[in-house]
C-alpha cells in the first residue's frame, strides 16, 4: 500500500488533499507537528513514505518584501529538505508553487517550461524552491503552480467577497489583473490523479482553466452566493498600493497534463459553482 505523507497539513490545500487521499495511509502533519526547516526533522518525518506532498508555505505576500529571508527558509531551504529526503527515501515529492514566479507580461498562457522570472520576493523564495527541489531529486519531484486559491479550510478572497457583501452596499476590486481563480478541492483531486496515473515527474500548472479578473472573480461571487454582483465596482492596481508588485497576468498553460494522459481542471466558473454548492462561499471560517 502506497504511504503519503502530507506537510502543512491544517492549512486548505492541506485539508483538501487529506480528503482526496481519504481511505489511503495518509501521515498528515501540521507546522506543530513538522519545523519543515529543520533538516534533521524532515529526514525523519519523510522515512517511511512514498510519496511527500508539500502543503506548506510561506504566502503573506506582501510580508516578504521585508522578511525575505523567512519566506526562503519555507519556500525554498526547507522544499530542498524534503526534496533530499524523499530522495534518500524513494518517495515521490509533490511540491506546490506559484504563478509569481513568472513577471506577469506576457500576453498568452505560461508554458510550464517558461523561464522563472519573479517579481517580488515571494516569487524569488518560490522560484528557488522550485530550483533546489529539481535539483536534488530529478526524476521523483512533481512541481505543481497554482494561484488564486480558495477553499473551505481558511481565509481567502472568496469568502472575504461573502463578508463585504453583507456588511457593505458597494466594494471596488482590481480589474487588470488577470488570473485563474482554483478550488482547492479540484486541485487536490487533480493531485492525487496525477500521482495515480503515473504522469512523469516535472512541472504542471494546477490551476482551474479559462481565465478572469478579480473583479470578474468577484461579481461571480456575488451572484452565486445570492448578491446583487453589480454591487461590485472595477478599479485599477494603482488604487490599491501594496508593498509587494503583483503580476497583471498569471494565466498559466495546461500542455502537461495533457501529455501525461490527464485532461486539465475544469474551468473556474464551473468550479466555482460547484464550490457554492459545497458550502463554500460564507463568510464564515
Amino acid at each position: 500500500m502506497t504511504r503519503y505523507l502530507i506537510t502543512g497539513a491544517a492549512g486548505m490545500l492541506g485539508q483538501d488533499l487529506q480528503r482526496a487521499l481519504a481511505g489511503r495511509e495518509v501521515t498528515a502533519l501540521t507546522r506543530q507537528d513538522l519545523d519543515v526547516t529543520d533538516a534533521d526533522a524532515v529526514r525523519s518525518a519523510v522515512a517511511g513514505h512514498d510519496v511527500v506532498i508539500n502543503a506548506a508555505a510561506y504566502t503573506a505576500v506582501d510580508n516578504a518584501e521585508a522578511d525575505e529571508d523567512a519566506a526562503y527558509a519555507i519556500n525554498a531551504t526547507a522544499v530542498e529538505h524534503l526534496a533530499k529526503a524523499a530522495a534518500e527515501a524513494g518517495a515521490k515529492l509533490v511540491h506546490f508553487s506559484t504563478d509569481y514566479v513568472f513577471q506577469g507580461n506576457a500576453q498568452a498562457p505560461y508554458a510550464e517550461n517558461e523561464q522563472r522570472d519573479p517579481l517580488n520576493a515571494y516569487g524569488r523564495t518560490k522560484a528557488a524552491g522550485e530550483e533546489l527541489a529539481l535539483a536534488a531529486h530529478p526524476e521523483g519531484t512533481f512541481i505543481v503552480r497554482t494561484a488564486w486559491l480558495y477553499g473551505a479550510g481558511g481565509p481567502n478572497f472568496a469568502k472575504t467577497m461573502v463578508k463585504l457583501a453583507e456588511n457593505n452596499p458597494e466594494i471596488t476590486v482590481v480589474n487588470d489583473q488577470l488570473g485563474q481563480p482554483t478550488y482547492t478541492r479540484d486541485l487536490a483531486e487533480q493531485t492525487v490523479k496525477l500521482l495515480d496515473a503515473q504522469a512523469p515527474a516535472g512541472i504542471y500548472h494546477g490551476t482551474n482553466s479559462g481565465e478572469t479578473t478579480w473583479f470578474g472573480f468577484a461579481r461571480e461571487i456575488f451572484h452565486l452566493a445570492g448578491h446583487d454582483s453589480e454591487r461590485v465596482k472595477p478599479t485599477d492596481s494603482a488604487a490599491f498600493v501594496r508593498p509587494a508588485a503583483r503580476p497583471a497576468y498569471s494565466v498559466l498553460g495546461h500542455d502537461a497534463w495533457r501529455a501525461a494522459g490527464i485532461e486539465p481542471m475544469r474551468n473556474w466558473r464551473d468550479a466555482l459553482e460547484a464550490a457554492a454548492e459545497d458550502g463554500v462561499l460564507t463568510s464564515t471560517w
